[in-house]
């Protein structure tokens, strides 16, 4: 992985949730809605380093689960609202939630283990340091 410098002062925050190429700011890291590009157009990053794995589905999820079981809890304590009002209010709301979180999660995701120069774990001999 070659050296990290950072672009124009921007976080991994910042570059993961616009898409854009952690080591130059300029080229995109999609190529589709989630699909990871081969490299980067602008400055040739080569991304098979990036291995977010589950971990924006993970993060989507935690994040819009409290908020909406909150409120379909809240929809049913005040209203006793039968179950299609949660069909069409609630479903709705998580899957929405869920799919607008996903990409700038899995743009920090990537950025963030270029950044942070993030390998595989390996184990080795307790002789060699």
């Amino acid at each position: 992985m070659e050296p990290y410098s950072e672009p124009l002062g921007k976080s991994s925050l910042e570059l993961g949730a616009r898409g854009l190429c952690p080591r130059c700011g300029k080229g995109h890291i999609f190529k589709g809605f989630l699909t990871l590009a081969k490299q980067c157009e602008v400055c040739g990053l080569d991304y098979s380093f990036a291995d977010p794995a589950d971990g924006p589905a993970f993060f989507a999820m935690s994040i819009v689960s409290f908020p909406l079981v909150g409120f379909a809890a809240w929809l049913e304590l005040a209203f006793q609202a039968p179950i299609w009002v949660h069909l069409i209010t609630t479903l709705p709301l998580l899957v929405l939630s869920c799919l607008a979180l996903l990409r700038p999660l899995k743009g920090w995701l990537v950025c963030s283990q270029y950044i942070n120069k993030a390998n595989e774990g390996r184990l080795t001999p307790r002789d060699q340091p």
